[in-house]
């Protein structure tokens, strides 16, 4: 088959959501996310409710996003998959699968890095959204990653900063289980920050060196700043509950971007891509689009249904692969944690 008749499946499964796509080349003909609701009752993902929630939806999310690309399976190229990091038995669901049919159709097996998808789910061809050059600046993050990637080419990436503790999307979410939201509670804190004054309360900024991130004392310092408020008024999270989102997610952006100004500083890069499932925080997308005029970047946010997990990330970055034939045999691992 030419390269310029190449359909990839991909399947994405590392967590909670069981996500399949066709791409033709660089574009996306289907791209379908089935969403495991389970978990909500329980305030956090359940590993091993989400393995048997991936193995009841991955046929008919598959078979989904085949018909809606409108695309039989003997006219796929290859096979994609979300190799790692996740889940263990979430990964194995979709690592099996993909092994499974690859083996039955007689055509490439291509394992991904799922945080090195959502960087270059940038490179997904889409009306009215432009791909960064080489080399710029990755911000990832997510539920589990904050990271600072410098992206030299499609599979010469660089971690340049990274949390010492926890992740941006836990902050955001631990943050919404003091105040009472439901999980999860990230998207929640965006909606009301949006209603409220980011500067109605203040709450120190972690003195981290270099381009590192740390979240666990800024999630203690707002347990402690509702516990002390509640004492002094139980009604306190209900009458200020915009202004508190606005100011917590104020700060966690005012940390993102003092790291992002200083690697921009570093490497004298200032193209500035995000990724991620945080990235589809309305705060951060504005503040990035804002530092264009205000400091001179190029800044790439994707489209939002890229953001979050799914199939058409790893798609993208199975086409790059397949060009340079970069392919896995059926021995291949999968793995919670990855090189990246």
């Amino acid at each position: 088959m030419q390269n310029s008749e190449v359909f990839i499946l991909a399947i994405e499964s590392s967590c909670d959501d069981t996500a399949a796509a066709v791409l033709h080349n660089d574009k996306v003909l289907s791209n379908v996310v089935a969403n495991q609701l389970i978990h909500n009752q329980y305030g956090g993902v359940v590993p091993e409710l989400a393995s048997r929630a991936h193995q009841q939806n991955i046929v008919p999310v598959i078979d989904a996003a085949l018909r809606k690309a409108n695309i039989k399976k003997e006219q796929l190229s290859a096979i994609a998959f979300t190799q790692g990091p996740g889940l263990m038995g979430s990964l194995l669901v979709g690592s099996s699968f993909a092994k499974s049919l690859s083996l039955a159709l007689q055509i490439p097996l291509i394992s991904v890095n799922h945080m090195q998808a959502h960087i270059l789910a940038h490179f997904i061809a889409e009306e009215g959204f432009d791909k960064p050059t080489f080399p710029f600046l990755a911000l990832t993050i997510s539920g589990g990653h904050t990271q600072i990637v410098k992206v030299n080419d499609f599979f010469d990436m660089e971690i340049i900063g990274e949390t010492t503790d926890d992740a941006v999307g836990e902050a955001f979410d631990k943050s919404a289980k003091i105040l009472g939201l439901p999980y999860p509670g990230g998207p929640l804190i965006d909606k009301y920050a949006q209603l409220g004054n980011p500067k109605a309360f203040a709450f120190t900024k972690p003195k981290v060196p270099g381009l590192d991130f740390s979240f666990s004392g800024l999630k203690t310092a707002i347990l402690y700043f509702i516990q002390k408020k509640k004492l002094e008024n139980p009604n306190f999270i209900e009458e200020n509950r915009d202004n508190i989102c606005a100011s917590i997610q104020g700060t966690i952006i005012e940390i993102l971007m003092d790291k992002l100004k200083l690697a921009v500083k570093e490497t004298g890069i200032k193209q500035i891509a995000i990724g991620g499932g945080v990235s589809a925080n309305s705060g951060i997308r504005n503040t990035l689009k804002e530092a264009e005029s205000k400091y001179g970047w190029k800044t790439y946010i994707p489209k939002f249904e890229y953001t979050t997990d799914n199939a058409a990330m790893i798609g993208i970055v199975g086409y790059q692969k397949f060009l340079s034939k970069n392919f896995e045999t059926s021995s291949v691992v999968s793995k919670a944690r990855i090189q990246f």
